[in-house]
């Protein structure tokens, strides 16, 4: 991946993502309930930070089938939920009490909603797939003067930890997908690529320094999950069927074989929040 040529040059640091690989995952919308949801930690700095809470008004930008709506729902807050993909859409309507959850099938930089009527501005992994530019504008005209916007990632590694696993898989890959690893595949590099799309926040002049918050936590799996959650990944759907299948039998096998049935992996959550200021009209 490179730098994206349109945004590359004002917010260096952007991967450039294939064109058409933020639809890919509405194919595996019956499955996307493999990828596990966020730790309590990032709901608990919303409430101690942003005043997530009974009743507070939250955007929801790319919610999937709901790893985040769902706890937010249970802090009491009401949820416009803006979800690209149909089928993806349909799922999260079946997860999610109606009475709390409006799901819109929209791109969030299209959504029509209300300006200056939200609380809380929020994106759970998802916020990579919107333009960093036009998202941060289109959230600081729907918050509140004084709301919140929240946008966090689940990493799926750690470069500072060991990781046997990935590890293992690595040599699988370096010989039969080559593609699907390198320099810009390191979480190194995703995290690069948060924060140029943080830039934008500054840059935007709506919103307070954003803040940075960090959690490091191990993720484990059985075989069977670690194969559904590696079939969820963006790269991994793109590929023909036969090597996907084949690269997912990969990871079903080493999970059982080499690591005796439990996969234990090193992974990271990493949120940023920026307080809508008074004043700019966006």
């Amino acid at each position: 991946m490179t730098p994206s040529p349109e945004r590359g040059d004002e917010l260096p640091g952007l991967l450039q993502r294939p064109a058409g690989m933020a639809g890919a995952f509405d194919r595996v919308a019956a499955d996307y309930d493999a990828r596990p949801g966020y730790p309590n930690w990032v709901f608990d700095v919303l409430a101690d930070t942003c005043g997530l809470a009974p009743g507070v008004d939250v955007v929801e930008i790319g919610p999937g089938v709901g790893q985040a709506t769902l706890p937010l729902v249970q802090r009491g807050a009401r949820v416009v939920a803006v979800e690209p993909g149909p089928a993806l859409a349909e799922q999260l309507r079946r997860r999610v009490p109606a009475d709390a959850v409006r799901v819109v099938v929209s791109r969030f930089e299209d959504v029509e909603l209300a300006p200056a009527s939200f609380d809380l501005v929020a994106a759970a992994t998802a916020f990579h797939w919107v333009d960093p530019i036009a998202g941060i504008d289109k959230a600081a005209a729907l918050l509140r003067a004084g709301g919140w916007l929240a946008l966090w990632w689940n990493i799926w590694g750690d470069d500072d930890r060991p990781d046997p696993f990935h590890q293992a898989l690595l040599q699988v890959l370096l010989a039969k997908a080559p593609e699907l690893v390198g320099a810009d595949s390191s979480t190194t590099a995703y995290r690069r690529d948060i924060a140029a799309r943080m830039a934008a926040v500054a840059r935007s002049g709506a919103f307070g320094p954003a803040r940075e918050e960090v959690l490091r936590w191990e993720g484990r799996h059985d075989p069977a999950a670690l194969r559904r959650m590696f079939a969820t990944f963006g790269a991994w759907i793109s590929l023909d069927d036969a090597r996907r299948e084949e690269l997912l039998d990969d990871v079903e096998r080493i999970a059982r074989e080499d690591f005796g049935g439990e996969v234990r992996r090193p992974y990271l959550t990493v949120l940023y929040l920026a307080s809508r200021l008074p004043g700019k009209v966006v």
